[in-house]
């Protein structure tokens, strides 16, 4: 009889069927490290089921490698593999596509010598359906085998390819199992190293954040000031003719939209070409949209223009005026200047401004870049009140804000400004006075305030500026700074 194989081979024991897949069977076989593997009670108890479907006393789960057929599962059986030349499986997987019925081995030329038909298990009957993978390879059958001449009804051949199906489905469920525990494996060892090396990154980067910082110090910025100065102005004159134009340009969209209001109220019934075009474009949804369209163009044009000030300030940080000043007269200016943001409001009452100030000298610094570091400072405890007073107050506590200034040494004072808000995690608090972090929603701020400031006190007054906090305490910004300007300090 015809063989449905490209070719034959030869495993010691006699010459055997070979499917034109046999390279790609091969390697699906492998894929699932199955082979040898101790028996399973999943793959067992579908041996059993076919046994009992198909009323046989054997049955097996036989998956052929390149020389032999081995059983994954056996019922009524004690040997565990053959040679592949033995193998009946090994006709059953040259027809992938349907199930292998030996109704008598002695009356079938392929298998009436096979010692497994002469000798034990002296097969007479044998049904096999072909296990093929998701990739659509016969990797072995599941198979039922009788000592005496019979036939399957059609029930029972439907309910065995059935079984066949969910031995697939089990070695599937294997394979992504090995995948899944390769890949968990792989990302370990990637954490692992990454663990090992976080901690050095960590104090590499922080090392190199810090150069940074200290080399735009050293060349008192002046490259970056114009570049940025440059860059701002280059976006503020476009970005004031879009922002100018905005009302104009909706103005004439809803004297347009009026236009073919009318046009629709006096002209009900237009044109044909008429009616196609404003089928096509949707005019009631334009309409609709065109408003909420224009708001978030003027916010964000705003938000532009809010980013070019700020631009504009940091490039000239380096330019201030230098004397000697007296803070707190500063420190009253800029509290009444934050007046209209201290009164009441439907979130609270009014906020308390407590100053205890002590005896200060006359302090040499860049005064006017003090003041936006005590006005950011000032802002942020007035929105953190706006959140709430901490609920390690009493529960009638007002919202207050406490101005506090002392002499810490000879040469050095501390400003503290701090609230009695809700206080903030220490991972918020870490990242205070990084670029552009913001807790704010999109629109409401940018981040930059704190780290301004922190430019002004640590690089351009050489001083400190650091933040306590803790949730349902408050937050304490503290600021040191030196009673001499650095510059004059290394001038003399």
């Amino acid at each position: 009889m015809d063989l449905p194989a490209s070719d034959v081979a030869h495993d010691g024991h006699g010459l055997f069927p070979l499917p034109t897949d046999e390279e790609e069977r091969l390697q699906d076989l492998l894929d699932y490290q199955i082979l040898d593997t101790v028996p399973e009670r999943q793959y067992d108890d579908l041996t059993k089921i076919a046994a009992q479907i198909c009323g046989t006393p054997i049955s097996l789960i036989s998956l052929l490698d390149g020389e032999r057929q081995w059983f994954k599962s056996r019922h009524g059986i004690d040997a565990t593999q053959t040679p592949r030349s033995q193998a009946f499986c090994a006709h059953a997987i040259c027809q992938p596509d349907e199930v292998l019925i030996v109704e008598d081995a002695l009356e079938d030329g392929r298998f009436a010598n096979n010692p497994l038909v002469l000798n034990e298990p002296k097969i007479r009957f044998y049904a096999g359906t072909p296990l093929v993978t998701t990739n659509g390879h016969a990797i072995g059958t599941l198979c039922v085998i009788d000592k005496m001449p019979r036939q399957l009804t059609t029930q029972q051949m439907e309910a065995l390819d059935a079984l066949g199906r969910q031995v697939i489905a089990q070695l599937e469920l294997r394979r992504k199992a090995i995948q899944l525990e390769a890949e968990v494996k792989r990302r370990q060892e990637i954490a692992q190293v990454a663990t090992e090396k976080s901690k050095k990154l960590a104090q590499a980067l922080e090392n190199l954040q810090k150069a940074q910082i200290t080399l735009v110090h050293a060349e008192k910025m002046s490259a970056l000031g114009r570049l940025v100065a440059g860059v701002a102005h280059e976006i503020n004159n476009p970005i004031n003719f879009i922002h100018g134009n905005l009302h104009h340009c909706q103005t004439y969209l809803e004297e347009l939209l009026n236009l073919v209001s009318l046009y629709k109220k006096h002209y009900p019934n237009p044109h044909e070409d008429i009616t196609t075009v404003l089928a096509e474009l949707d005019l009631e949804y334009i309409t609709e949209d065109f408003s909420p369209l224009f708001s978030s163009m003027f916010v964000g044009a705003n938000r532009i223009k809010t980013v070019v000030n700020l631009l504009r300030m940091f490039s000239r940080l380096d330019e201030s005026t230098i004397k000697f000043t007296d803070l707190h007269e500063n420190l009253d200016a800029t509290i009444s200047l934050m007046g209209v943001h201290l009164a009441g409001n439907g979130k609270r009452p009014s906020i308390q401004v407590v100053r205890d100030y002590g005896d200060l000298p006359l302090v040499d610094c860049a005064i006017g870049q003090l003041n936006q570091c005590f006005m950011q400072v000032l802002l942020n405890a007035i929105e953190a009140l706006d959140q709430g007073v901490g609920d390690s107050y009493p529960p009638d506590t007002l919202p207050t804000i406490t101005v506090r200034t002392e002499t810490v040494e000879p040469d050095r004072v501390r400003i503290a400004i701090s609230d009695n808000g809700l206080g903030m995690s220490d991972e918020l608090r870490r990242q205070a006075f990084d670029p552009f972090y913001t807790t704010k929603s999109v629109g409401k701020g940018i981040g930059m305030g704190l780290a301004i400031s922190h430019q002004i006190i640590v690089n351009l007054h050489g001083g400190m500026l650091s933040c306590l906090s803790e949730p349902g305490k408050g937050t304490a910004f503290i600021m040191e700074i030196y009673r001499s300007f650095p510059a004059r300090e290394s001038e003399s």
